[in-house]
């Protein structure tokens, strides 16, 4: 029988327990086993395999057939299916499914090849809270920055970097990633006209505690060309010493790290 509304309950409750999650996923490698073939896998007694089973089975997550004297068990993906249908489908699953790839190359920056990347680290007389408040806050982005960075700063929001001369007009922009308060954020980084890939350049800021300061990591990868890694390698100190600045001292530079950068465009265009 088919899984329906109401034995959803029942299917929670059979995921919600790891070990039949992996007794799961020992089908998903390898349909059909008997008990003793279950049991040998995940070092586990027949008598504890055999009460998850009994549970998953009441799920309609497995099927038992017998095979002469063998019982062998199955997957059963309806229910799953009909949790996916139900829960996630509705979000808009392509853009999850991009999402679910920006992220896991954020966390993998070995994966891009052949795409050069860029480090910097700045250490700031701050907490990992302030630090976290000028990296989100947009009125704070516009006075380091020289442009709002503004965000409802959640995982698959949009974000724009706009002007701070009340046109609203962004610059750049992209969108959030992760957001882990207040110790990491990872957002794309592209123009504001740029058209969305599977495989965009991502930025990720690492909010490290030391005792009373804060070490700050900016990791910007995928980037396309080398003149990019050449603007970002301007940028980002320039950008980064305003804020530290500014943090430490209540005060921007004299000088305005976007004027340079844009002085560098200049020169390579």
């Amino acid at each position: 029988m088919l899984a329906v509304a109401g034995d959803m309950d029942g299917v929670f409750k059979a995921l919600a327990d790891p070990t039949r999650r992996q007794l799961l996923d020992s089908l998903r490698q390898e349909d059909g086993q008997t008990l003793g073939r279950l049991c040998g896998r995940l070092a586990m007694t027949r008598q504890s395999v055999t009460q998850h089973l009994g549970i998953l089975l009441e799920a309609n997550l497995i099927s038992i057939v017998r095979h002469g004297r063998e019982r062998r068990h199955y997957l059963n993906p309806v229910p799953i299916h009909e949790l996916q249908q139900r829960w996630i489908a509705p979000f808009e699953q392509p853009r999850l499914h991009a999402l679910d790839t920006i992220r896991r190359h954020a966390e993998e920056p070995h994966m891009f090849t052949g795409k050069p990347t860029y480090v910097y680290v700045t250490y700031i007389h701050a907490t990992p809270e302030r630090v976290w408040e000028a990296l989100t806050d947009a009125d704070l982005t516009g006075a380091y920055w020289g442009h709002r960075n503004v965000s409802e700063w959640e995982p698959g929001s949009r974000w724009e970097h706009q002007r701070t001369d009340g046109s609203g007009i962004a610059d750049a922009g992209g969108v959030v990633v992760e957001v882990t308060p207040p110790t990491r954020l990872v957002m794309t980084f592209d123009d504001a006209d740029a058209e969305a890939t599977s495989n965009p350049s991502t930025v990720t800021f690492l909010v490290e505690p030391h005792h009373d300061i804060v070490r700050l990591t900016v990791t910007h990868v995928n980037l396309a060309t080398d003149k990019d890694v050449e603007l970002v390698s301007a940028g980002w100190p320039a950008v980064m010493a305003n804020l530290k600045s500014l943090l430490e001292t209540g005060q921007v530079l004299p000088q305005a790290p976007w004027e340079m950068h844009a002085e560098l465009r200049g020169a390579q265009q």
